[in-house]
């Protein structure tokens, strides 16, 4: 057996790597830049005390706050993807600090600017509007801030605030370090004996093996392993949801929810309008579990069992250059320009292909200027491919919103952020069902599918359940301890997964594994999104122009409206349960199609 040898940095094609010069030509010209930006901090800090009695200083910071977030977002850029290539180059993880420091200070100079803002009267702030013509453009930005003047302490108590947030942080980054670095895990054998070294990396290819005994003592070995810490992991999470607590109540919100979704400019309707829809749809899911049991032969399915592909002799194998040609026939209903712009990244080299020693693991899409960029690891499968529409749909989202707002508004807020990756991943996979009629393959894809549908409407949902109510435990006077995490979980996954899945103790524990529980009510953002794009996806296949006119519309958005106003110009209503009920329409009648396919075997 040929092991596959992991090239190092230097040996990777140019071609296959990203273009860091197009932000910074050289290390060199990222110092005398970095250099340059030095002034900042001072220069914003010599407006404290000016911006309530001068609209032209209010103006002329304004523009200021532009200039150095540009900075910002450059110096940033080429730092964190030139030490991405190579997580073990000193030079460049120094580089990554400087810039962290640099931009500590940067934000502690700015510290004055809301508190500041937030006074000005309205009758004087309609003057400065008055005065200087181009302070309608910060409209927004401005009311957004003043709008925080329920929520914004004396200055005084804002600077202890601002600086408690370090010590804030430590539950998450306690929970983090242990689980990550700290917590070591027995190794397990798979059904033929051999031992394989199990770590929380290994662990999901493990538990999607096609060996049962393998899934089995993955799971049970690693869930044993978290339940030993059980009382240290309980302990951290409560401490996470009592800071949160504290912070909320100091800044006058009614509870950690409403901070948090605060924010974002999000109701917080629209959280438990998608818990309360996807009760309502439960059957759906129910029914694909009972489906599982039944194709795997199985007489008890266990949670163990939820993961392995049911299609498994359809899979091929699908190179990258494949993968950019089927990815730029499925975009083709989002126009010419579209597909034209994602073509251009692929030959101007805003990807990062291939994994190389001490790469960064995984994928992601970084929103810089002059064009964004996608770190990849590909790895000619299928979910590679997803993989590589969905990073581009971020990176078309971050293009189009720079392309076309002022930097002020350049940027996207978070609960948005998966509505454009989702959206392409739906096209590829419509492009590629209407490609075959191969029974196989239809089966392999819409399993892949339906898989989708139960990682991110469904669990996610469960997750933003599941911090829901230990936030309200917490500050309705309780403690999180670990027989209560352990048994509120369980009740989830019985809820959730339904009386065709055996919910096995070890899955109680589930809760200590996941990061996102430190993420501040993140994960209902997954769901939401992909509700949306399940939407957006559908009506661009069926409506047209129109449709996709009003899609590209929120993709150029930036943060320019709120993104409930942003999604509804795109047709998407997220404070109604429409969009996730139709999303949940669509799992139904992919559970029928899959039926019908695998029935024919």
């Amino acid at each position: 057996m040929v092991t596959k040898k992991i090239p190092t940095r230097s040996e990777v094609r140019k071609e296959d790597t990203w273009a860091t010069e197009d932000i910074f030509e050289s290390d060199a010209a990222w110092e005398k830049a970095f250099a340059d930006a030095a002034q900042y901090p001072a220069q914003i800090a010599a407006f404290k005390g000016k911006l309530k009695s001068s609209s032209a200083d209010l103006l002329a910071y304004l523009k200021l706050n532009d200039e150095a977030g540009i900075a910002l977002e450059m110096l940033h850029g080429y730092a964190h993807l030139k030490s991405d290539e190579d997580t073990g180059n000193s030079f460049y993880q120094a580089m990554t600090g400087r810039f962290m420091s640099w931009y500590t200070s940067l934000a502690a100079a700015d510290a004055f600017s809301d508190p500041e803002i937030v006074s000005i009267s309205d009758e004087t702030m309609e003057r400065f509007y008055r005065e200087q013509p181009e302070l309608a453009l910060y409209r927004r930005l401005l009311d957004k801030i003043r709008a925080k003047k329920a929520h914004t302490l004396p200055e005084e108590q804002e600077k202890l605030r601002a600086s408690a947030a370090e010590v804030a942080g430590a539950p998450g980054k306690a929970r983090s370090a242990f689980g990550n670095a700290d917590m070591k895990f027995p190794d397990v054998k798979d059904g033929e004996g051999n031992l394989h070294q199990l770590t929380q990396g290994s662990y999901i290819p493990y538990v999607e093996s096609a060996d049962r005994v393998l899934r089995e003592n993955a799971f049970r070995t690693l869930y044993h392993t978290f339940g030993s810490f059980r009382n240290t992991f309980a302990a951290l999470l409560d401490g996470q949801m009592r800071q949160l607590r504290f912070f909320s109540q100091a800044k006058g919100f009614g509870s950690s929810l409403e901070a948090s979704l605060f924010r974002t400019e999000v109701p917080t309707g629209v959280y438990r309008n998608l818990i309360d829809t996807v009760h309502r749809n439960m059957g759906h899911m129910h029914r694909y579990m009972k489906l599982r049991k039944k194709l795997m032969g199985l007489s008890e399915l266990h949670m163990y069992d939820i993961y392995p592909t049911l299609v498994a002799e359809a899979e091929n194998r699908i190179t990258f250059e494949e993968a950019k040609e089927i990815v730029l026939k499925a975009i083709e209903p989002l126009g010419a320009d579209y597909v034209d712009t994602v073509r251009r990244a692929f030959r101007e080299r805003w990807i990062d292909v291939y994994e190389n020693e001490g790469k960064r693991g995984g994928a992601y899409s970084s929103g810089c200027r002059p064009h964004p960029y996608v770190l990849l690891n590909h790895e000619d499968s299928l979910n590679s491919m997803f993989t590589l529409a969905h990073e581009m749909g971020h990176a078309m989202h971050s293009y189009l919103s720079m392309k076309n707002q002022p930097t002020v508004y350049s940027d996207y807020v978070i609960f948005v952020a998966e509505v454009a990756s989702t959206c392409n991943e739906a096209l590829l996979m419509s492009h590629l069902l209407g490609q075959t009629e191969d029974r196989l393959k239809r089966a392999y894809l819409i399993n892949y599918f339906l898989e989708q549908f139960r990682t991110t409407l469904y669990r996610q949902t469960m997750f933003a359940e599941f911090e829901l109510k230990i936030s309200e435990i917490v500050e309705q006077g309780g403690v999180l301890t670990a027989d209560t995490l352990c048994s509120l979980y369980h009740e989830l996954n019985a809820l959730y997964y339904g009386e065709d899945v055996v919910i096995d103790s070890e899955i109680d524990m589930e809760w200590a594994r996941i990061p996102h529980f430190y993420m501040n009510f993140y994960v209902f953002q997954y769901a939401t999104g992909f509700s949306a794009a399940m939407a957006l996806s559908k009506r661009i296949l069926t409506e047209g122009q129109a449709a996709v006119d009003d899609y590209l519309g929120f993709l150029s958005g930036g943060c320019s409206k709120p993104p409930i106003e942003l999604l509804r110009g795109a047709g998407v209503d997220m404070t109604t349960p429409a969009p996730i009920e139709s999303a949940l329409d669509t799992f139904g009648e992919l559970i029928d199609e899959f039926e019908a396919l695998m029935d024919r075997a």
